[in-house]
């Protein structure tokens, strides 16, 4: 998520003229305005994104919408207020992190390696930019209705994303791990990886990949008991018993 520098547009009083609201339908100018919109809905978030990265969490809307070249009353046409904006950004973020959970998983060779991939991803992405991660993930006091979905979304697709690989490690019969192994999982991984994001850079800290193991290992040994000694074997490399020397 490094971003490069973006340089803030002329801000006028009113809307360029893409932004403006489309003229009577015509035959097919209704579906191609609707594209046109969505097309500029996704270049905002692109640019609101940028302007949280080098700015801020706390960054205003006068602020992204100078940095995007355009007005704030553009980014409310478009999303309501600042947790809708809020939201679509987070929809990209979850985005790009189930392309690269995909390329992850596509490489793991067990449910474990996937795990753990999947928390690399995670950890990946707030570490790469901090400010987009607590803009994305925070609640604002001034909306929390709309905000509160936005936040719960959010969290709940990464517990969907981590609950998937597991799906493969248990037996259907382990209904009440599936009901709220999730969940629980979710706010191991955002507690610890949050506190170690905010812990001070020391010789001690982990790094990303080790914090990432760490997690994973603790996410993995909390289900164990619901799965048998040879599929943990099988599936946890820590489980299987070393080689010996030829």
């Amino acid at each position: 998520m490094n971003y490069p520098p973006t340089a803030p547009g002329p801000v006028t009083g009113r809307a360029p003229a893409h932004d403006a609201a489309p003229a009577a339908s015509v035959d097919g100018r209704t579906a191609r305005w609707a594209n046109h919109r969505e097309e500029r809905r996704v270049e905002l978030v692109q640019e609101a994104r940028r302007a949280v990265h080098r700015l801020g969490p706390d960054v205003p809307m006068e602020e992204i919408a100078a940095a995007a070249g355009t007005s704030k009353s553009v980014f409310y046409r478009y999303f309501r207020d600042k947790a809708g904006l809020q939201a679509a950004m987070g929809s990209l973020v979850l985005a790009q992190m189930q392309e690269r959970i995909a390329e992850a998983a596509a490489a793991a060779q067990t449910p474990y390696e996937g795990l753990r991939a999947m928390v690399s991803a995670y950890l990946g992405m707030a570490v790469r930019s901090p400010n987009v991660y607590e803009f994305v993930t925070r609640v604002p006091q001034d909306s929390q209705a709309t905000a509160g979905e936005a936040f719960v979304t959010f969290f709940d697709a990464v517990g969907s994303m981590i609950q998937e690989p597991m799906s493969r490690y248990l037996s259907p019969a382990a209904s009440a791990t599936f009901d709220y192994w999730p969940a629980a999982a979710i706010g191991l991984v955002r507690t610890a990886g949050e506190r170690w994001l905010n812990a001070a850079s020391t010789p001690d800290k982990p790094t990303l990949e080790h914090m990432a193991g760490l997690i994973a290992d603790w996410l993995f040994a909390g289900i164990s008991a619901q799965a048998s000694a040879a599929v943990i074997r099988e599936n946890h490399p820590a489980s299987r018993p070393a080689k010996e020397n030829p």
